[in-house]
């Protein structure tokens, strides 16, 4: 049966990773799609402090979509041996495609904020890009 939900931003708890084993990093978020109740699409708002990062990685079914909400970013795109370092500030958008490494840290003085969304949703911590043809 066809539904819709809303949610504040304020009104999603936020989560502190760092006590998770299974979801490096130990960064805050807001799970958006689980306040919405999302099936096929993960929708997470990601807190960063100056110098914290996801890590270079790549999914084997998800494509990604982020947009910079807050802060200055380095982003490290592309396949293993061929990345390139992007710089990014309020306003960007990047997309990494299945099995595309990528991953980002916050370069700038002030906290960072970063939407990502990803589809189709899959239980997928993230595939070390280096092993991937």
């Amino acid at each position: 049966m066809p539904h819709y939900e809303v949610v504040d931003t304020d009104d999603v708890p936020l989560e502190d990773l760092s006590a998770s084993e299974e979801m490096p990093p130990d960064l805050n978020i807001r799970a958006i799609d689980a306040a919405l109740g999302t099936e096929q699409i993960g929708v997470k708002l990601w807190y960063f402090e100056p110098g914290e990062e996801i890590g270079y990685h790549a999914h084997s079914e998800q494509e990604e979509l982020f947009y910079v909400l807050e802060g200055e970013f380095s982003l490290k795109l592309g396949e293993s041996g061929e990345e390139e370092y992007v710089e990014a500030g309020p306003g960007t958008f990047w997309v990494a495609s299945p099995e595309m490494g990528h991953g980002h840290r916050c370069v700038g003085d002030e906290q960072g904020v970063v939407l990502a969304i990803g589809a189709p949703y899959v239980d997928d911590p993230g595939l070390d890009p280096h092993s991937l043809d």
